[in-house]
């Protein structure tokens, strides 16, 4: 039987990304989350329902991650998996399991991607940049999370000494803020 303690490694809880950068991602993350709750209010309020779901779905997303900015739960769960892998005797094998992890999320979300698209053909028209940053940022954490060594080398490039990872993370975010803004703005023609 495994104890809490033993799944969870060498992970500990607290504030993980504790740094100037991180903390002004995890509050870009926040800012996004209240601008996407502020828009499906209103969404919600004029009866546009279908948009009132998606800020509010993007609303929750955000959250999530910025709370996992601080957090690091992919790091949590990447230390479960290394100590089930060990326990179980298939850590030899772990990157087969990464690249079926990474092989089964970019088919599944490609698949839902496109359902989604053909289904709701005007929402995401209408959204195209909130869903391309969506996208963007969901891959960049779905990578990260999956630890790859070379990819891990590439996003640790610096630019300007900021690390790319932090930039690549930032444009995701900034994507569906713009896409917020845009929606504002949309919005106040259609209201005039």
């Amino acid at each position: 039987m495994w104890s809490l303690e033993y799944l969870t490694g060498r992970w500990q809880p607290g504030f993980h990304d504790d740094f100037f950068t991180g903390w002004i991602i995890t509050g870009s993350y926040f800012a996004c989350a209240l601008l996407a709750a502020l828009i499906a209010t209103f969404h919600n309020h004029v009866g546009e329902k279908l948009a009132a779901k998606f800020w509010s779905v993007t609303t929750l997303l955000m959250v999530l991650l910025g709370l996992n900015k601080q957090l690091d739960l992919q790091i949590l769960l990447t230390e479960m998996g290394r100590q089930i892998a060990h326990a179980q005797g298939w850590y030899a094998y772990r990157r087969v399991v990464q690249l079926a992890f990474i092989l089964i999320f970019v088919t599944t979300f490609t698949a839902a991607f496109v359902w989604f698209t053909k289904s709701f053909r005007d929402l995401f028209r209408r959204y195209l940049l909130a869903f391309c940053g969506l996208f963007f940022l969901l891959c960049f954490i779905i990578i990260r999370a999956a630890a790859f060594h070379h990819i891990d080398a590439l996003l640790e490039f610096r630019l300007s000494n900021v690390r790319m990872n932090r930039i690549l993370e930032l444009m995701g975010i900034y994507m569906i803020i713009l896409a917020e803004f845009k929606d504002i703005m949309a919005s106040r023609i259609r209201k005039t």
